[in-house]
């Protein structure tokens, strides 16, 4: 089937990304002791509650760190954490001079957890930071570290700059930084940026300051989800790299428009992309090779180019994706090197902008293609308000009609199975499925459960294999993962974004795994739950 030759083609840029292993843990209680009985072997777990520290515009340095007794910097605080705490800064603005530089690592077993405490939102204020190339606002150098609900503002240079890996940042805004909000490099690898707002950045040049930028010395299998960037003076996202080759970044449900353009709506004199697939520059201007997965992403308005091959010799995959109203919607026009392929497949180009594709892209169902002709009635919408809105309160993307299809549009069940989610017969074309936002969820309202549960593995006790049910409340990042009584993680059975609804898992014991208690932890909308099972063998 032609699904599984594409499925191979990605698998084979991917596979170091598959490889690899994150585990995405929370600071609740994790299992900590074996004990034994005479004559019976008793196994049973012994909570140990991890460091939390809180953290408040009117705490002080000199204060415990609890809740009643917050410190005030959030400097101090990192200083007094060890792996698996977690820093909880509330709400109000945080006056800063200079760089929140973390300064320790944590491990795959034990993550460092930098958190808004609950749903109040700490604004992080650098505005007083003079404009300079070591003025960033978060240093982010080290290792496993989860960052989440902050707002950045006006830091010197990046907003953030992450060098460090297998780390998140989910839920926060970077906006008017003096270079790009979101830069990963110095061999940056693993990283994944979900739910993250980057807009109005700019440089004193306005043309290095991007929204999101995996570019230079980045590392690999970096990967972002439901981001938006907008009126940057650059590009929304920026993959040009210098001198690292061969990485792959993957990007899925991601927003770009209005780039090239600065707060006040003037043109810049930056490139004004949308997507910066890649590229280089001197010696390696025509080398250096960005392997980019796009799926579901949309790009609109950029001054322009929507999706931009940039002298990439990378391979370039887009999926069901919608450019509309860029200068140049997608151009991918040059060459790339021996190994590499560009794959458009189920992708949309609508309203002003041309298509630019070299002659030996693989192309199926997009809508340039006969026998489709797409004009404005083919959407619900194609007025933009909307799109800048608040979040959902899990953090994702806010539900617009711009640029989904409209009931008798031709480009409905059009498309390709190409491994995404789709409804009806066949997939749609573009960024939206057909009623995602709206029918699509009455139809499903029924089934989708009112919390996130996870119930007792059956069978249970169970030799070699038992199965994992739990549901989810909304679509959520969900990491599934089994201890053992040292705390040591055996398998993470699942680590990507879900659907609201029932869902399972498979646990097969390896013959490494001895007889005895272990336990599985599902981790989702902010949820946590652990239970016991037991492995006889």
């Amino acid at each position: 089937m032609r699904i599984d030759a594409l499925s191979k083609r990605i698998v084979v840029m991917t596979q170091m990304c598959e490889d690899r292993e994150t585990t995405f843990l929370s600071p609740e209680w994790i299992p900590a002791k074996r004990m034994m009985a005479v004559g019976v072997l008793f196994l049973s777990l012994v909570n140990v509650l991890q460091a939390q520290l809180f953290v408040s515009p009117s705490g002080s340095d000199t204060s415990a760190g609890t809740i009643d007794a917050p410190l005030k910097t959030i400097a101090k605080a990192l200083s007094l954490v060890t792996p698996g705490d977690t820093v909880y800064v509330r709400g109000g603005r945080y006056a800063l001079t200079s760089t929140i530089a973390i300064p320790k690592s944590g491990t795959s077993n034990a993550m460092y957890y930098l958190f808004a405490y609950r749903d109040e939102r700490p604004f992080l204020d650098f505005s007083a930071m003079s404009v300079s190339g070591s003025n960033r606002g978060i240093n982010l150098n080290k290792n496993y570290w989860y960052i989440k609900g902050f707002d950045i503002w006006k830091a010197g240079d990046n907003g953030i700059i992450i060098s460090g890996s297998n780390n998140i940042v989910e839920n926060c805004s970077f906006s008017e930084n003096g270079d790009t909000g979101v830069q990963l490099g110095g061999g940056a690898s693993n990283n994944r940026i979900i739910n993250c707002d980057s807009y109005y950045n700019v440089d004193p040049s306005q043309g290095n300051a991007d929204g999101f930028a995996p570019k230079l010395d980045v590392g690999t299998c970096n990967y972002f989800f439901g981001c938006r960037s907008w009126q940057n003076s650059d590009d929304g996202f920026d993959g040009y790299l210098r001198p690292s080759d061969s990485v792959t970044t993957t990007l899925e449900q991601c927003w770009t428009f209005h780039n090239g353009y600065l707060k006040s709506g003037a043109l810049s004199s930056g490139n004004g992309n949308g997507f910066k697939m890649g590229g280089g520059d001197n010696s390696n201007a025509d080398s250096l090779r960005h392997n980019i997965i796009l799926k579901n992403c949309l790009s609109f308005d950029n001054r322009v180019k929507g999706f931009d091959q940039n002298n990439n010799r990378g391979s370039m995959t887009l999926l069901n994706c919608t450019a509309f109203r860029n200068g140049t919607n997608i151009n991918i026009s040059a060459g790339v090197k021996t190994g590499s392929i560009v794959t458009v497949e189920n992708c949309v180009s609508a309203g002003t902008g041309d298509v630019l594709l070299l002659p030996a892209a693989i192309q199926l169902t997009n809508s340039w293609l006969s026998p489709f002709v797409v004009t404005d009635a083919d959407f619900a919408s194609i007025d933009t308000s909307g799109v800048t809105g608040p979040r959902k309160s899990d953090g994702s993307l806010p539900d617009v009609q711009f640029m989904h299809l409209a009931a008798g549009s031709d480009l409905i069940d059009a498309g390709t199975n190409v491994g995404l989610p789709f409804t009806g017969k066949a997939p749609d074309l573009g960024a939206f499925e057909y009623q995602a936002v709206d029918a699509r969820v009455e139809e499903r309202g029924n089934l989708i459960p009112h919390s996130t549960s996870l119930a007792q593995n059956f069978p249970n006790p169970f030799n070699p294999s038992t199965r994992i049910r739990y549901q989810l409340s909304v679509d959520s990042y969900v990491t599934l993962t089994i201890w053992n009584t040292v705390g040591e993680v055996v398998s993470t059975l699942v680590s990507e974004r879900q659907s609201a609804g029932d869902h399972e898992a498979i646990f097969s014991a390896s013959s490494n795994c001895a007889s005895g208690v272990y336990f599985y932890r599902l981790h989702a909308d902010g949820v946590v739950i652990s239970k016991k099972m037991i492995l006889l063998k």
